[in-house]
């Protein structure tokens, strides 16, 4: 009886030892799609226009307004774009023969229902371009860095007021 326990316990053993080697698997190749980014050709002929506008619903900055941003720049005729999650703004260049504010509108709500446009308008520069009035242009926005940093300590110019 002894034996037949021993010889079972054994077989029992070199079973497993075998079941075990054969089981070892490989590891799992997955291969992952990675998007390109496409250049767009630019039309040099075309009217391009600035818009600016709040979009609300926002809640982070890679999520929401990076994701926002990718749509908007993707669509066709549309030179640049760039979305402000701080500010709650979106700025985008566009040709106006192949986009306009209503479809820009549509492909922000079009991501997800969370996010709504307001305050839509059509600019000359955006909001975080430098402007200069004609008095500015002649005193302040032509000067070179060295010229701004020589601004006197009482100068009221935009320019003079930021340096660095």
């Amino acid at each position: 009886m002894k034996t037949i326990k021993l010889s079972l316990f054994i077989a029992l053993l070199v079973q497993f030892a075998i079941s075990c080697k054969s089981e070892v698997k490989q590891p799992e190749v997955k291969s992952v799609a990675i998007e390109t980014e496409v250049k767009k050709e630019i039309d040099p002929n075309a009217t391009y226009a600035k818009a600016e506008f709040t979009i609300d619903g926002m809640t982070c900055e890679i999520g929401c307004a990076a994701t926002i941003q990718k749509k908007i720049a993707k669509m066709d005729g549309v030179k640049s774009a760039k979305v402000d999650f701080d500010k709650k703004l979106a700025m985008v260049e566009y040709d106006e023969a192949k986009v306009n504010p209503e479809k820009l509108t549509n492909t922000v709500t079009n991501v997800a229902d969370i996010y709504k446009v307001s305050n839509m308008k059509t600019v000359d520069a955006f909001s975080t371009e430098k402007k200069c009035n004609d008095d500015c242009k002649k005193a302040c926005c032509t000067k070179t860095e060295g010229e701004k940093m020589a601004c006197k300590p009482d100068c009221k110019m935009e320019c003079c007021a930021k340096k660095a």
